[in-house]
């Protein structure tokens, strides 16, 4: 799953810039890059896959912000900007984040990180209704998108300030939230049994007391989700 980016910006020491840190990063595609608004219109309408503006607000002619917002149907936008004063404009628009030049690549990647995070939460795949086709979720991990099957998938857990997501042999930490990784799995699959942590209901071997045992894992039982946990499980016998 790739972002699909355009650069606009009539700065070209920013466009370098901006196109290494995308080089960069795994899940970002740069499909072209424009000087300034009139160019981007035209390219707007070359291409119907853009995901992601990288625009500059203050332009020649047309600034950044005035193009966005002419804009029917427009992606996801990160603004980029040598003046401060422009930062509440941006967000005015539901800019997905504001980077002051210089930016470090630091910076930039979690900027781009948000819009990872909107298509978790957005994106048809991680509704929790996937048709049989779609039976995968996209967990990023450092600069790489890992394509797991839910079936692989034992249970998932809140780690600080990252998310495990366990699997057979090893697991995979994402800085996703736990909330956006429970909500793009499979509701009838992942059951939620603590505040840390949701499991693959098909993968539960036994229950002892307040732990579910999943191969060699022991995973708790909160007070606060037994009583539902333990309904699923009833109601499953029956």
């Amino acid at each position: 799953m790739k972002i699909n980016c355009l650069i606009i910006d009539d700065e070209p020491a920013s466009q370098t810039v901006l196109k290494k840190f995308i080089e960069d990063v795994d899940f970002l595609e740069l499909r072209a890059v424009c000087d300034n608004a009139i160019e981007a219109i035209e390219k707007l309408k070359e291409l119907n896959d853009i995901d992601l503006l990288f625009l500059d607000v203050n332009m020649p002619k047309i600034s950044g912000l005035t193009f966005y917002k002419s804009l029917q149907n427009p992606p996801h936008v990160i603004f980029t900007t040598a003046y401060p004063q422009y930062a509440v404009d941006g967000f005015e628009v539901n800019a997905i984040d504001f980077l002051l030049k210089p930016f470090s690549f630091e910076r930039f990647f979690t900027a781009v990180n948000k819009v990872l995070e909107k298509r978790f939460s957005n994106g048809k795949q991680t509704n929790g209704n996937q048709s049989e086709d779609e039976r995968f979720i996209f967990i990023k991990s450092n600069k790489t998108l890992h394509k797991i099957n839910f079936e692989d998938i034992l249970f998932v857990e809140a780690y600080g300030d990252y998310v495990k997501a366990h699997l057979d042999d090893k697991y995979i930490l994402t800085n996703a939230t736990f909330t956006s990784v429970l909500d793009s799995l499979p509701k009838k699959m992942f059951i939620r049994t603590h505040k840390s942590f949701a499991i693959n209901f098909k993968k539960m071997t036994s229950i002892s007391g307040n732990q579910i045992t999943i191969q060699k894992h022991k995973i708790p039982i909160g007070l606060k989700f037994k009583e539902e946990f333990m309904k699923i499980v009833n109601d499953t016998n029956q």
